[in-house]
């Protein structure tokens, strides 16, 4: 947010050229952004709202049900469940790279670029190993659901996306007694994370972006869209990477040589367009960079 000093001249939430939050940008974004809603799922607003509980319970809904509160408290015994983003240094640039998944990074040569950002973030499989010219080796923040995680190194923040309660037991166990080993397909008993850098994402943040942004285009918005947003809360300056199809039209990921593995837009859960029309309004916008790719 601008803060008007007693000259009555704005001075600026960050060191960034242009800041997050400037609030003379575009109307267009100030009438959809909501800074007030923690991206991240911590002690203080474990209690949801109903109507993001009722909504969050659909999106994968579970023959047993468990109370979220009581699978939260035991979880934030394991691992922090603090927000570490509630303050931001005005003297500083956090600048942020949101790394897809997409083929059109192949051949790019952004690696270096990427690697030059304060939080990188990526999501699901995202190997680095192999690709590092052209997707970067370092990563701050890696966006995984259970039936997606893998073993990170110790200085990256493992952010949990859950779409059910299952889901906050599963990384209790995960971290502890390795119970749970299935939720609607296997899942990994153990994962090796660094359990100080565990964070939980918001449901009602979730639900923010679908109502707000992607404005219920899709059943719910896509990993993508969840990352995207949590950088443009969290961050002063975004750029973004491998999202998109490539320059051929094709749909894939970069470390798949079958140019014709396109299964998101298939799916129907999300409405690539419209996701992409959201990407070229914020870029429109100035808020994001977009790094088109090959």
């Amino acid at each position: 947010m601008q803060r008007v000093s007693k000259g009555g001249v704005f001075m600026k939430s960050c060191a960034c050229q242009q800041c997050m939050e400037d609030a003379r940008a575009s109307d267009w974004f100030n009438s959809h952004y909501d800074g007030n809603i923690s991206p991240v799922w911590t002690k203080e607003n474990m209690d949801l709202p109903l109507d993001v509980q009722r909504w969050w319970m659909m999106l994968q809904p579970q023959f047993k049900s468990h109370n979220t509160n009581e699978v939260l408290s035991k979880l934030f015994q394991i691992v922090p469940g603090e927000n570490p983003y509630s303050y931001r240094d005005p003297q500083k640039c956090r600048r942020c790279a949101v790394v897809g998944n997409s083929g059109n990074l192949r051949g790019s040569g952004y690696g270096r670029e990427i690697d030059g950002h304060d939080f990188i973030m990526r999501m699901n499989q995202a190997p680095t190993v192999g690709f590092e010219a052209d997707v970067g080796s370092r990563t701050t923040h890696h966006f995984m659901y259970p039936e997606s995680a893998k073993n990170l190194p110790a200085n990256v923040s493992f952010v949990l996306v859950p779409f059910k309660t299952l889901d906050l037991l599963w990384i209790a166990s995960a971290l502890s007694t390795g119970q749970i080993r299935f939720t609607y397909a296997p899942v990994k008993p153990f994962l090796r994370v660094d359990k100080e850098k565990v964070q939980i994402y918001n449901p009602a943040f979730f639900k923010y972006i679908h109502d707000r942004w992607t404005e219920h285009h899709g059943r719910y918005p896509s990993t993508g869209m969840l990352v995207l947003f949590f950088a443009l809360h969290v961050c002063d300056e975004v750029n973004v990477f491998g999202f998109g199809a490539d320059s051929r039209g094709d749909w894939h990921h970069y470390w798949e040589n079958n140019r014709y593995a396109g299964e998101f837009r298939k799916t129907r859960v999300h409405d690539a367009d419209f996701e992409a029309h959201i990407i070229d309004m914020l870029a429109k916008t100035s808020k994001i960079e977009v790094y088109r790719g090959n």
